[in-house]
């Protein structure tokens, strides 16, 4: 493989939980949801607009009203997630034996921007990546291809010779239609979760595992 897409929540620091919760909290409590934590967890992929829209139908809330909301959903994830903040295990070690050998890597999320810097420039890693493609980068989020086919074009690489990284169906569902083979780091959901999936490499709890090591020839 040429390069390695790497979504971030949940792939790259092991953060989904604080997320749902935040979401959790914010829907029922500041927008008067009365929603299950079960019925919360499937609907975090996607722009957060998105999450509204799915959880309160498409006339809840203004395009205003909802950027405001994702400011405020995103603050709250911050502060509580801060004092936690780090890489998934093995991780440091797998981005510099892979910027050491040349191999580019971009980052293919649906976070907006200020959680991308809030994670990149508090754990000094931003050097790692030729490209970053946001939510505000595209017009159609996950699975829509458009997130990974646009990471892959600004590292100037061939779709098939991409390896995404991702944690959650969704975002498998995403390679796949990007015509990427991806690796499943499981810090959000289970194996037995992607069972109609054909283009997964391989489930690993993190980046210690041996398949991956062997990825930059390790």
């Amino acid at each position: 493989m040429k390069a390695f897409i790497f979504d971030l929540n949940g792939t790259m620091v092991n953060d989904m939980p604080y997320h749902t919760r935040a979401w959790f909290n914010l829907l029922n409590n500041d927008l008067g949801g009365n929603f299950t934590w079960e019925e919360v967890k499937p609907q975090m992929y996607g722009k957060n607009a998105e999450v509204l829209v799915r959880m309160f139908g498409p006339d809840r809330f203004t395009a205003e009203e909802m950027n405001r909301i994702s400011v405020e959903k995103e603050l709250k994830y911050q502060k509580e997630f801060f004092p936690s903040l780090a890489l998934v295990i093995g991780l440091h070690d797998f981005l510099e034996k892979t910027h050491q050998k040349g191999i580019p890597m971009a980052i293919g999320t649906a976070a907006i921007p200020i959680n991308i810097d809030f994670v990149l420039d508090n754990l000094n890693i931003r050097h790692y990546f030729t490209a970053i493609v946001s939510a505000d980068d595209v017009t159609f989020s996950k699975p829509n291809p458009e997130t990974f086919l646009k990471a892959a074009a600004l590292l100037g690489v061939d779709p098939a010779d991409c390896i995404v990284f991702e944690d959650v169906p969704k975002g498998a569902e995403t390679a796949a239609n990007a015509g990427m083979k991806t690796v499943i780091i499981t810090t959000t959901h289970q194996p037995e979760e992607f069972e109609h999936f054909s283009n997964i490499l391989r489930f690993a709890p993190d980046f210690n595992d041996d398949f991956i090591k062997r990825l930059v020839g390790d």
